[in-house]
């Protein structure tokens, strides 16, 4: 869910082989969510990798990738590599199988000159569902229903910023989200220091059995 600048360095200090990674889900087209992909694909070329990478998103998402691979690597885009990297572009309100995960995806309210997504993939008879980032709407509802686990965001604890989620919106429609989990993501430094928080917080290196 999502590739961020950081992401690449964060799956090695943890040992984890970033060759494992067989497809990435990007809910929107900002650098924290994405900017991470021209650096995993680069590292899959130097590392040999064979297997195909596959990346999913909104429609526009493969236009983005390029181009955000040309600027950080000139050229890089075209150069003949022992995998393939296939893009699929999701459209909202639609339903998709992208290797073996059935992916659902929802407009929400987060301007990143592309549709911003809410995901929904159901793998394994499992239901995670992801907010990514948007200010609260009531789609959020269906893309939790029944869900095993939701992954939202959390931006601050109730501080309004426009188009992000605050601690306060999930505690005020807690009892509309119908997930039997959920896990903050996204959080500033205020979230990660508070003292008490009604859901659980993600971290590097957190794992969760669903």
């Amino acid at each position: 869910m999502d590739c961020g600048a950081t992401s690449l360095t964060a799956l090695k200090r943890l040992g984890l082989d970033p060759g494992r990674v067989a497809s990435v889900f990007v809910s929107h087209l900002h650098g924290d969510h994405f900017g991470g992909l021209p650096f995993l694909i680069l590292d899959a070329q130097f590392s040999k990798r064979e297997a195909p990478l596959t990346v999913a998103g909104p429609v526009g998402l493969a236009g983005r990738l390029t181009e955000a691979m040309e600027v950080l690597f000139p050229e890089s885009s075209t150069v003949r590599r022992k995998f393939d990297v296939d893009v699929v572009e999701l459209s909202a309100g639609n339903s998709v199988t992208v290797r073996d995960v059935l992916v659902t995806s929802c407009q929400v309210d987060h301007p990143s000159g592309a549709t911003a997504l809410g995901l929904r993939l159901s793998v394994d008879g499992r239901i995670i569902a992801y907010t990514g980032d948007t200010a609260w709407n009531d789609a959020l509802k269906d893309l939790a229903v029944g869900a095993d686990l939701l992954i939202a965001e959390a931006y601050y604890r109730d501080k309004p910023i426009p188009y992000h989620l605050q601690l306060a919106d999930l505690v005020e429609h807690a009892a509309e989200l119908d997930a039997r989990r959920i896990v903050l993501t996204h959080m500033s430094a205020e979230m990660l220091d508070s003292p008490s928080v009604p859901f659980e917080r993600a971290h590097d290196g957190y794992v969760i059995r669903i």
